[in-house]
């Protein structure tokens, strides 16, 4: 940085730095940086018409803080009044250490493009339906005494977010002992068959009925 503290605090630091910011929007050129983070914190007040330059450089550092981060920012007018010269110099003894100071994040024009089309994506797989399955079911149960129509009244009752239970029929297995066979639709992120085997289908009170659970078919829609 061309110009140092010890300019802007002599006699004529502000015709030093008016003279350096001709032709220039900020202090190393057309983008915001460190050092005008810190120049500004050691100018406390916004220089008059006398240094066109100056205080044109002055508006924008106070702009950029004041949307960058409200309450920071000195020198912008709020209700025709400046903000109170100590804060600058809060700002200067926080920044002393470059490695420290992380005011506005020295964010590029690529940097924001990227965040936008995160955003976006994140917002495109909300609005995505999540998959759905098909899934065809054979729950059998204890024996031949056991009541069909209960166990299957059972089953359907089963109800949790993501799951539709569909047709169903009895099926011989052998010695007078029928199965159940039943289809159901499910959101692939909202319903585990397995969770649902294993903590609904075969858990009290459907065990009186149910002795087990297998998959007999599994399709994505």
């Amino acid at each position: 940085m061309a110009v140092s503290f010890s300019d802007l605090h002599g006699e004529h630091g502000l015709e030093v730095l008016e003279n350096y910011l001709a032709g220039k929007t900020y202090i190393s050129g057309d983008q915001l940086t460190r050092d005008d983070i810190k120049v500004f914190a050691v100018v406390l007040k916004k220089p008059g018409a006398a240094f066109p330059n100056t205080s044109r450089w002055y508006d924008c550092v106070s702009s950029h803080l004041a949307t960058r981060f409200p309450g920071k920012a000195v020198g912008v007018r709020t209700g025709g009044q400046a903000a109170p010269a100590e804060e600058p110099k809060k700002v200067a003894a926080e920044g002393d250490d470059d490695d420290d100071l992380d005011l506005f994040g020295d964010e590029t024009e690529e940097d924001k493009k990227a965040a936008d089309e995160r955003e976006a994506a994140k917002a495109s797989v909300k609005k995505k339906e999540s998959g759905k399955s098909s899934v065809l079911l054979d729950v059998k149960p204890w024996d031949d005494e056991t009541d069909m129509k209960k166990l299957e009244e059972a089953v359907r009752n089963v109800e949790m977010p993501g799951l539709l239970w569909g047709a169903s029929k009895l099926q011989p297995v052998g010695y007078g002992i029928k199965k159940l066979t039943i289809m159901m639709t499910i959101v692939d992120d909202l319903v585990s068959v397995d969770n649902l085997i294993e903590d609904h289908l075969t858990a009290e009170p459907i065990n009186e009925y149910v002795q087990s659970c297998d998959i007999v078919a599994f399709n994505k829609i």
